[in-house]
């Protein structure tokens, strides 16, 4: 068992979780896999407890998280805000999950921020900034769903986390490394991934619903992005896609299809850095990624209001696409020699 986490933290929140009765349980708005996962986890540990739990996300969630157990209880904020009238009020507890600012949740900040009863944050980003009552944050942790999984296990609740909150806990851990491809160098993630093996998971069926599911529509998306939109500057070992909202509507475009399109450039022989820009309503989304020691999370955090980890993070822009995408290309030069030192 892990013994990262501090068990004075850990006896708070197993009396927490013993003695409340009725939780919420919130991601942080576009929730990804890791988000979805862990809520969708901690809900099952909760529900086999005999608790009263309601998940409610900020927004919608991608179609290829939807085959998870459970996910039909979850309330989309946006699309049904009348089904959260008087949960917050009843609730006892507020777990957030996979986020560390009352920001990332938009339209359900002030309900958090109002909340009256306790508020637990798990969390694995950097910098937390939420006002709570308990704050676990691990930082070195490589995803939420694996901090959830240490907490349950150290307070010695595993028996109540079940093959389908396992399979949501693996989907956590691997959407959040790029399928193990970054961040996922620490032997106590394979160590917990054995634990869910035991668990009775299908890995392989789980890497299929979550990879092998795509859309027509996105592939073709893809594709587009790949052979019109990609840009690699060599002399700034960087890369980066664009993409305006009327591209994204050419290909009928749902939350979640621009999932891992971000690191594409970033297969590109020599290139340690890249980004996506995605035009949306009124702001431009950027998500970054890195190879070695060039920090994503300190880009972003000082030039595009974001933040993240060291080789993932996400950004944004209120300046037009094209102001945004010339923005990054002249703050290159600044980071030239950061980025040609970089391994």
């Amino acid at each position: 068992m892990s013994t990262l986490i501090d068990p004075t933290l850990l006896e708070k929140v197993k009396t927490i979780m013993l003695s409340s009765d009725y939780f919420v349980i919130i991601p942080h708005v576009n929730p990804d896999g890791d988000a979805i996962g862990s809520c969708i986890a901690l809900s099952r540990v909760l529900k086999n407890m005999g608790k009263n739990v309601n998940i409610i996300t900020p927004n919608e969630f991608p179609e290829f998280l939807q085959w998870m157990e459970g996910i039909d209880d979850v309330i989309d904020f946006e699309k049904n805000p009348e089904k959260v009238d008087g949960i917050f009020d009843r609730a006892e507890t507020l777990f957030c999950l996979d986020f560390n600012d009352f920001e990332r949740t938009e339209g359900l900040k002030n309900y958090l921020s109002e909340f009256k009863g306790t508020t637990v944050v798990i969390d694995h980003h950097p910098g937390p900034m939420a006002k709570c009552d308990l704050l676990l944050s691990y930082p070195s942790v490589c995803s939420t769903g694996e901090l959830l999984f240490r907490i349950v296990e150290g307070i010695g609740l595993l028996d109540y986390l079940d093959r389908p909150a396992a399979d949501a806990v693996f989907t956590g851990i691997m959407t959040d490394t790029g399928n193990f491809s970054y961040n996922a160098s620490d032997p106590e993630t394979y160590h917990i991934i054995a634990k869910l093996l035991e668990k009775g998971i299908d890995r392989d069926l789980i890497h299929s619903n979550v990879f092998h599911t795509f859309s027509e529509d996105r592939w073709r998306l893809i594709g587009h992005a790949l052979k019109e939109k990609m840009v690699i500057l060599p002399q700034y070992r960087t890369g980066y896609i664009s993409l305006s909202k009327k591209e994204l509507e050419m290909f009928n475009y749902q939350p979640g299809d621009t999932e891992g399109l971000v690191n594409y450039p970033l297969s590109v022989r020599g290139v340690v850095f890249c980004v996506l820009f995605s035009e949306q309503d009124d702001l431009v989304k950027l998500s970054f990624r890195s190879k070695g020691n060039f920090s994503t999370n300190d880009f972003a955090r000082k030039h595009f209001n974001g933040g993240g980890h060291i080789n993932a993070s996400g950004g944004k822009s209120f300046q037009s696409l094209e102001e945004s995408v010339s923005k990054f290309e002249a703050l290159l030069e600044e980071y030239r020699d950061e980025l040609l030192n970089c391994f």
